[in-house]
């Protein structure tokens, strides 16, 4: 027994062809560029007793410690007693704070 033979036009095997480089390569090679993060100046960095120090790290400082003021402010008030998940929000304060401190003094 012998097979049909089937003639394929030069043009059909070429577009079943999947491309050299996908779309989504590129899409993920052009997100790859937008991620290139800090500029040329660097991280924002504090000297501290001859050492720089990362700004977010006294950024979080200022954030534990706001939320300290607020938990008393909270407790002298009999708002705390009330709260239902107390770590959370104590968390998001502080946090919450502690953005507010990095956008005020270092604009980021």
């Amino acid at each position: 027994m012998s097979s049909p033979i089937i003639s394929v036009p030069a043009g059909a095997a070429r577009a079943r062809r999947r491309p050299r480089f996908p779309p989504r390569h590129a899409s993920i090679l052009a997100g790859a560029g937008l991620l290139g993060g800090c500029d040329e100046g660097g991280a924002p960095a504090i000297p501290f007793f001859g050492a720089y120090f990362p700004s977010w790290l006294l950024c979080a400082l200022v954030g534990i410690f706001g939320a300290v003021v607020v938990r008393i402010i909270f407790i002298r008030l009999g708002i705390d007693d009330v709260l239902p998940a107390r770590l959370p929000v104590y968390v998001c304060v502080a946090a919450g704070i502690g953005f507010l401190a990095a956008l005020s003094a270092f604009g980021r």
